[in-house]
Parts: C-alpha cells; structure tokens; sequence
C-alpha cells in the first residue's frame, strides 16, 4: 500500500531506496512481519529468552553468594529478575507480536523504549538512572535472541540505496554511519539544527526529522522516496510516481554538476568586495569534500568527534595526527580547530556526568576547564600540529572574562611544557572565541581585547537567545533566524567587530543556507564557514550579488520588528 508521511525537512535532496530500520536499543536490531502461522513459536521463542536470561541470573546468584560485595552484588541481580519480570517488559511484548506480527527482537525493544520513558520520570536522580539497568537486561534477551534467530526474512534485494529510518539517532550514530553511505536518514524526533540534522547535511544526504511515526508505519525493505526539501516521504509508491521522481532527482543532480564549474572562481560580489568561504569538517577524512568545493580554509574543525564512539580517550598523538594531517593537507591555508564541544547530545561514551538540561550544563569550555588534564592533552595536541600548518584555535561557549584568562593560562602552561620538551610550535598561533551566548555578544568589547579572532555559532546563539531547545521538534516552530532581536544581535556583533578590524566569521547552519547570504552580506559579514556540499550554492549566490543595491532592504529589516514584514522583505531581497 502507498501513503505519505511528513516531517520537517532537515537536509535537502531527493533519495530513492529501500527502508532501513534501526532500533534504538541496538542498531543491529532488524523489524520484520511473522507470517500468521509463525506467531506462536515467534512467542515461543521469545518466552525461552527471558527464561534463559532468568537462568543465567540464577546462575550468577548461586556462584556469587560469599564475600564481602556479595549483598550488594545480589540487589543488582535482583534488580534485573525485578525487570525481566516486569509485564511492561515481557508480557506486553508478547501481546506487541501477537497484535502487529512483529519479530520477537523488535518487540522487546519497544516495550524497552516504554519502561524507560518511565524511569525518566522519577524525580530521584538514583532511581532515573536505573534506566540503564533496563537496557542491560533488554541486551541479554536480545543475545540471546540474536544467537537463535527463529524465522529469518527474506535477503534485500535492492540497488543499495538504503534509507536509514530511527526513532531518534545522537551525533555519534549519525557519523558511525558515515562509512555505511546510506542515502538518506528519517527520524521520529530532532529538529532542524539538532546536531544530528547539521551532520546530515554535512553528509549532503536528504534528511527529515520530527516524523514521529515513520519506525512504526515503515518496515524494514519498503521502497522509500524522500524528498528531503519539502519533508515528505512517499513509502511504496506506483511507478508513475516513481518516475517523475527520478526525472526530478536528476534534475538537482545535472545542477550539481553545473556548480562544480565555479569551484576556481575567485568569491567575490558583483561591486567587487572578497569574500572567503571556509569549511566545516569533523574528522580528517573530511578533507577530500573540502578540496573538491574549493574551499579556501577550515573554519571549523568540531575536535569533539575524535571523543566520540570509542571507550577510551584519544591520547595526545592520536589527536596530533588527526590535527597535523588536517593541516599538512590544506597546504597553508588557515585551519581553525574548535577544543572539543563536548556535552549536551556529545556525552562521552562512559561518562558517568549528567544534567537535568545539558544544553545549560557542563558542555564546551566549561567542561574543558573542570577536566584540565584532558584539555592540557588537546592543547599540546594542537600546538605540536601548528608545526605543520597554519593552525587556529577556537573556544566554544565562552560566557565571561574568567573563562579567557583561565584558557589563555592553560595555553601557556602547554606552550611552557613543549619548550622544556624542544618540540616545536607556532609560538604566535592564533586564539579566537565563539559568539554563541547572548552575555557574549552584549560583552564583545572585552572579547575583542583578549582574542584574536572571533566566530559566531548562530545554532546556539539563537537557542540561547530565544530560550528554545533546538533539538526538541515540539518548539521548533519557535526556532527562527529572521526573529528580529537574533537579526539585531547579528548585525550588531558583526559591525562592531568590523569597525575594530576584528576577523570574524560565521560557522553556523544560517551561513551555508542560500536564503540568508545577502543577508549577512548586508550585515558587512565577508568569512563563511559551512559544510563542503554548501559552498558552491552560496559561491554562485554570492558571485550574483550587488552590496550598493541590497542595503536599502537591509536597513528596512533591521528597522523591521515585525517578523511576517521581515520575511517578505527577505523574498524581495533574493529576487
């Protein structure tokens, strides 16, 4: 049967493929129909998982009932029998397969999905965290399912275009499947600058988020168009449909290639004014996109990627190699590398800290300044790689004068032991800060005083601003860039830097969005930083405009505090 789901676009483009179900205890996990006749022993099979698991329990009890850890080793086994038992768990997953003919491994995952959003609701902090004792129990019913797969579904047989579907995916999922290259992702949750929609992008995939129901109405293999622009998905659509998609698909493919002949053209608007156009990137391999857009520098290099999907720390020459091969291959040209972003949605593997609201937590700096060993590690990391290029370093979520001189300090400290040590440096490298709290746009005069540079992360800047959490789709009708106080805050961090010659840049999402470059044309921004696939778009953007002709409309809108007013004035300014 056909039909259509909608969501927020997050990514733009047209995918075609087959479906991809992840599940969110484990992303091995496949959703499959039982045939009618299999249910039973489908039921079956997953009755004799929870007994063996029950038995392995047991067996640890009877093994483990002597010794000084012994009470305290029994309540936790005591406390996965209370789970395993629980009818939330066991009970309604049979009554799931039975109702929606699901496979067994599917079934329990849910019902996983229903106990911990119970667990998230207890106010004691001990008792909410026992959420991952759930999930240590669900992993040994689904071994053990896994190890005695019962009916096996048919093999994919597909041209490889696979469509990721999830109820929700984090940061670190979404690069683990940068290798996988899938052609598009779905989510049930996210908003359009959650972090896991940004790295979508990066990817230059279409993306759609905030579907809420697409895991549930998708099964695994349906063929899937994802018209990532309009936010719609279209599951098993008729060969009409399916035609007119492709003839589009190859439409925005032919316009690609039209792009790529501007890749050597020098940036520059019509009345002559430069511009440069840097790149983000999360890990070295990210280089290769960043050479084929022509690219003439790193204006964000997001470090915290090296932290992620791993359960040790990166040690200093690891981080070293990442930093110094960067540089090696940008052949001169600057490389700004952001100290790791950590927090929020990218939490270290096993890291034990917690936030009833991360986003207002221990993330960025602050977070760097509480584990100084570990910054220290970064720091020396990126001074021994300066060697090799033209190396910047960025802090994020800087708030006050307390965090600059804290960070320059540590700086120091790492200068002075690389000296001892004769390893060489940039001794003059450059420090600059991110723009991305309200309190450190209202404060620019004293970050000018104490930085080199300066970066604006309109994602955060405009949460933070307009008090929504970008990643919840429930308030992300209330996420807007034209909001008129996010314009004035804009237009004013920009002109006071330009007016002191402070370099400042944008790495934001609004700086690789073709809607919004004349716009900060007009605010006197001339260094973007975006993803790769972004920068010819807003080349060919750029290379249309005429600053003298645009800033009639600019100073409209900045005049403007009505948002409906500023939008169309927006229109009128890209015509």
């Amino acid at each position: 049967m056909s039909f259509i789901l909608h969501g927020v676009g997050a990514s733009e483009g047209i995918a075609i493929g087959h479906a991809h179900l992840a599940s969110p205890a484990t992303l091995n996990v496949a959703h499959y129909l039982i045939p009618k006749n299999q249910i039973d022993k489908e039921i079956t099979r997953l009755n004799c998982a929870f007994a063996t698991v029950r038995g392995e329990i047991e067996k640890l009890q009877s093994s483990a009932n002597q010794g000084p850890t012994f009470a305290e080793f029994n309540a936790f086994l005591e406390l996965h029998h209370m789970i395993l038992d629980d009818p939330t768990l066991s009970s309604a997953a049979v009554e799931c397969i039975a109702q929606t003919q699901c496979n067994a491994e599917w079934a329990v995952t849910q019902q996983m999905e229903v106990l911990l959003s119970q667990f998230e609701e207890i106010e004691d902090a001990y008792l909410r965290e026992r959420k991952t004792d759930v999930m240590q129990v669900v992993e040994r019913v689904l071994k053990v399912l896994l190890g005695h797969p019962g009916y096996i579904p048919p093999p994919l047989k597909h041209d490889g275009n696979s469509i990721l579907v999830a109820h929700d995916l984090s940061p670190a999922d979404v690069m683990q499947y940068k290798q996988h290259q899938f052609a598009a992702f779905l989510t049930d949750l996210g908003g359009v600058t959650s972090h896991t929609a940004i790295i979508a992008r990066s990817l230059n995939i279409p993306s759609i988020v905030a579907m809420h129901h697409a895991r549930q109405l998708i099964y695994n293999n349906d063929h899937l168009i994802v018209d990532g622009g309009q936010g719609v998905v279209i599951v098993n659509p008729d060969k009409y449909v399916l035609a007119e998609y492709r003839l589009k698909q190859n439409h925005l493919d032919l316009e690609k290639r039209k792009l790529k002949r501007l890749k050597s053209i020098p940036t520059m608007t019509l009345d002559g004014t430069s511009i440069e156009l840097h790149a983000n990137i999360e890990l070295p391999q990210d280089i290769e996109q960043v050479k084929e857009s022509g690219a003439t520098g790193i204006g964000l290099f997001r470090s915290e990627f090296l932290f992620l999907n791993r359960d040790d720390l990166p040690s200093e020459d690891e981080q070293f190699e990442a930093y110094s091969t960067v540089a090696q291959n940008m052949r001169g040209l600057p490389v700004t590398i952001r100290t790791f972003d950590l927090g929020a949605d990218k939490s270290l593997k096993n890291s034990c800290r917690s936030a009833i609201n991360p986003a207002l937590g221990l993330r960025a700096i602050r977070l760097s300044l509480a584990e100084q060993a570990m910054f220290l590690t970064q720091l020396r990391a990126i001074l021994r790689a300066s060697a090799y290029g033209k190396i910047r370093i960025l802090i994020p979520m800087l708030s006050n004068d307390y965090e600059i001189s804290q960070t320059l300090q540590l700086l120091n400290h790492a200068k002075q032991n690389l000296q001892d040590e004769k390893k060489p440096f940039d001794e003059e490298i450059k420090v600059g800060g991110m723009i991305e709290i309200p309190a450190a746009a209202l404060s620019l005069e004293m970050f000018m005083r104490k930085l080199d540079f300066l970066s604006i992360g309109t994602n955060d800047l405009i949460q933070y601003t307009l008090a929504i959490d970008r990643a919840d789709d429930t308030v992300a009708h209330l996420y807007d860039p034209l909001h008129p106080s996010v314009l004035w805050l804009l237009a004013r961090i920009i002109s006071t830097a330009n007016r002191a010659n402070m370099p400042i840049s944008i790495c934001g999402e609004i700086a690789g969005d073709i809607q919004y470059t004349r716009l900060l044309l007009g605010f006197g921004l001339q260094q973007f930083s975006m993803y790769p696939a972004h920068i010819l778009p807003v080349k060919h953007e750029i290379l249309k405009s005429h600053l003298p002709s645009i800033m009639p409309i600019i100073q409209k809108i900045l005049k403007t505090d009505e948002s409906e007013k500023i939008h169309g004035l927006l229109s009128k300014l890209n015509n």
